[in-house]
């Protein structure tokens, strides 16, 4: 149906251009026409998590994840390419804060600003032209600005020049998995061989937290000021990421946007202490891309929960000791085991195997860990080890020979 639409769409175009020149060599219409159909009628690709809610997704490309555990719980197109736009610069981000904490550089370190830096277009963070700019100011301005100019700033005080910084940007790419990815500048700056997918930049995402936690409070920052206008007046440039201002659980990570790819989005909130990560990307304005995450947020939090099927030192068995003060031993949980769970009767699907060496040889501790308990929920298997929850001692050696003669009878 989509094909049919878009076919007849562009033979009307090519009927009219007859009749209105201007129209047929308005590319970017026609480009953003064709857009605008795409997002209204490509609704058959989406792919939810079993027994969820039904939900409408406008967006071309999109991908929602568990953080823990990477399942994907709701999907479009989510290994198609795309323009990453200024997403791209989570990985500008994520190889800066590598370099820190590999203590290469620090906050305090500064860069000169080239001409090619300050002759940035699009978003940017006004660097100063030939003065010298601490890397903090640098990487607050590509991380809440969306600074093109500090992103170059970045790559070529990082690595002599932004070619050679962009190579290690496709180099941590194929490291960390994103293998539809390829990268031609720091910043997103729209060209023809500069791509990634929502898939791709999921996995970037929640590496970036894992990995940085101490830098990633700097995502949520909703505002910066930096560079002076005409009249040496500061600059202050918001946040442009819509999860921060409302009270959704958000506290990341980073906006887009291009003609070509449209408006996009990564985000991450915590909905009942669960982390949660979303791609959007391919919708026509700054009020869509804000009402499509704001909708998937509130799905995600309308269909799972966070639940803990386990507490740490719930009992769950009893082992036999051999030669042992006692003949038994409660067996008890070492931590709480929470999982995703769908808010519907599905969370109750649970099956468990307690695996246990028994009998127990004493002297055992408490605290021991003597076997594992498996744990399948709605088909994720979980591993957490079971100890003892308290210590038996040996016996002395004359009932140790007592109770041997009495196994034997």
């Amino acid at each position: 149906m989509q094909v049919i639409l878009k076919t007849f769409f562009l033979a009307w175009l090519i009927f009219f251009s007859f009749i209105d020149p201007s129209l047929a060599s308005n590319k970017s219409v026609i480009n953003k026409k064709i857009k605008n159909l795409e997002t209204k009628e490509d609704i058959s690709n989406v792919v939810q998590y079993p027994n969820s809610t039904t939900i409408d997704i406008k967006a071309r490309q999109l991908l929602v994840i568990d953080y823990s555990t990477g399942k994907i719980l709701l999907e479009k197109n989510a290994h198609e390419r795309m323009p990453p736009s200024s997403m791209t610069k989570i990985m500008t981000s994520y190889i800066i804060q590598e370099k820190i904490k590999l203590q290469e550089v620090s906050l305090d370190s500064e860069f000169i600003v080239s001409e090619k830096a300050w002759r940035m277009a699009g978003s940017k963070s006004f660097m100063p032209l030939g003065e010298k700019v601490r890397l903090d100011d640098i990487l607050r301005g590509i991380i809440i600005q969306s600074g093109n100019d500090a992103c170059v700033v970045a790559a070529e005080g990082l690595s002599g020049s932004e070619e050679a910084f962009v190579d290690l940007m496709n180099a941590k790419a194929q490291e960390i998995g994103m293998k539809n990815t390829y990268f031609v500048n720091s910043n997103g700056w729209p060209d023809e061989n500069h791509y990634s997918t929502a898939y791709d930049l999921a996995l970037l995402g929640t590496l970036l937290i894992k990995t940085h936690p101490e830098f990633y409070p700097i995502y949520s920052e909703k505002n910066f000021t930096f560079g002076k206008d005409q009249n040496g007046n500061p600059i202050t440039q918001g946040n442009r990421n819509p999860i921060l201002y409302k009270d959704l659980g958000g506290d990341g990570i980073k906006t887009g946007y291009t003609d070509l790819g449209g408006y996009g989005i990564i985000i991450s909130f915590i909905d009942k202490n669960r982390r949660y990560i979303a791609v959007i990307n391919g919708l026509n304005s700054m009020k869509e891309r804000a009402d499509e995450s704001t909708k998937i947020v509130q799905w995600v939090q309308q269909n799972f929960i966070n639940k803990k099927f386990y507490s740490k030192g719930d009992v769950v068995g009893e082992a036999t000791v051999w030669l042992g003060e006692k003949d038994k031993v409660a067996l008890e949980i070492s931590e709480d085991v929470v999982s995703l769970a769908l808010r519907s009767n599905q969370q109750n699907k649970i099956d468990t195997n307690i695996e246990v060496t028994s009998p127990l040889s004493a002297p055992v501790k408490a605290g021991d860990v003597v076997g594992k308990m498996l744990i399948t929920i709605d088909g994720e298997s979980l591993e957490t080890p079971i100890i003892v929850n308290e210590s038996v001692e040996k016996l002395g050696i004359f009932r140790q020979i007592i109770a041997y003669i009495a196994s034997i009878f």
